[in-house]
């Protein structure tokens, strides 16, 4: 029997009955809804999680190598979610003579020429909240792409409403979502463009929509494993987050009131977060988070942990394990090559299985 005290750390940990938890959660809400769910795997990148989300149904990826991997483990109906670079185009191609049909995203006329001529399919992304990339519904280029395509789609992510702290706040950001992404599709519709793909997605909006009238599939990926941002505005509880690194105690240092522990930002990553949590909150090998303990500073391979205000610093002596919970699942995830997954048993727990995950681009 392997259990968390058996692996040279610093390790990834994945908790396979919160993963399947959470991951029955949102179907049961998107199902009632009457929704398709495509969900993102860039979070996870692993197909045995993706398996127990569906049968190779519809997925979302965020690289190519994901692509790849996904089309070699039987996904056949793949959504590529990041603005399409003409010169990747020879790399999609290539799935689409293995018959997957890899849809690709764009937002400008240059990109929809390229594709058009590569008779790859594609979706135009559209600006819901004025985050990162996607064109506007008054732009004239959403239905000059829309004409070089012929047949399209849209897709919207409403990338603010991670800074949503309220369940109101939250249900405004996925009605405004779904409200952009229909109104896109009317317009390109309206001048002659068939849309056949209305998309929407994240992981706080997925869970607030009530109204999903006129959108086709809905996208999401860091409910899967969640983490302190999502807990942090109350999509989830700390008790939920599915993924953490184990690490050890492995220095003092008294006069600063410091912990020192064998996992840095190679190990967690440098993403603060809200920034309320330093580089991640510090739980024992249970996962009982230990009250007042904080990551507080990460260099390579090197953590910091330090109790908040009025706290007192816990006797953890050399060689002791911890679990830390990440802000950032996705970005936690990637400083690994895989998961060591973790099942809760009457007499303890035990690491069942280590599952690979997908790297590069």
């Amino acid at each position: 029997m392997t259990t968390l005290a058996d692996p040279d750390t610093p390790f990834a940990v994945v908790d396979a009955a919160k993963v399947k938890r959470n991951i029955a959660r949102l179907a049961a809400h998107v199902d009632g809804l009457g929704v398709p769910l495509r969900p993102h795997v860039k979070t996870i990148k692993s197909a045995e999680i993706a398996a127990l989300i569906h049968d190779r149904g519809p997925i979302t990826v965020s690289t190519l190598a994901e692509a790849e991997a996904f089309a070699d483990a039987g996904y056949a109906d793949i959504l590529y979610a990041v603005g399409i670079d003409p010169h990747k185009l020879p790399r999609v191609a290539a799935l689409k003579r293995r018959g997957v049909t890899l849809t690709v995203l764009l937002d400008s006329v240059e990109q929809a020429r390229a594709v058009r001529a590569a008779g790859i399919p594609a979706v135009i992304e559209v600006d819901c909240d004025g985050h990162r990339g996607g064109v506007t519904i008054d732009d004239p280029a959403l239905v000059e792409i829309g004409r070089i395509l012929g047949e399209t789609g849209v897709l919207v992510h409403a990338g603010e409403s991670y800074f949503a702290t309220t369940p109101d706040a939250q249900h405004k950001a996925a009605e405004h979502e779904r409200d952009v992404a229909v109104a896109a599709a009317q317009r390109l519709r309206a001048a002659g463009v068939s849309v056949h793909t209305v998309s929407v997605g994240s992981t706080p909006t997925a869970h607030a929509a009530t109204d999903l009238t006129g959108v086709t599939e809905v996208r999401a990926g860091n409910y899967v494993f969640f983490d302190l941002v999502m807990a942090g505005i109350g999509v989830c509880q700390l008790e939920d987050l599915a993924l953490s690194v184990v690490v050890t105690v492995i220095g003092h240092r008294p006069e600063h009131g410091w912990i020192i522990i064998d996992g840095g930002w190679m190990a967690l990553s440098r993403d603060l977060g809200n920034g309320r949590q330093g580089y991640g909150l510090v739980a024992d090998l249970s996962g009982a988070v230990l009250p007042g303990l904080v990551m507080s500073a990460a260099s390579q391979e090197h953590g910091t942990l330090t109790a908040r205000d009025g706290v007192p610093l816990p006797d953890l002596p050399i060689g002791t394990r911890l679990r830390i919970l990440p802000n950032h699942a996705c970005a936690t995830a990637a400083q690994h090559t895989g998961y060591h997954v973790v099942n809760h048993t009457s007499t303890g727990t035990t690491i069942d299985a280590r599952w690979r995950r997908i790297s590069g681009w």
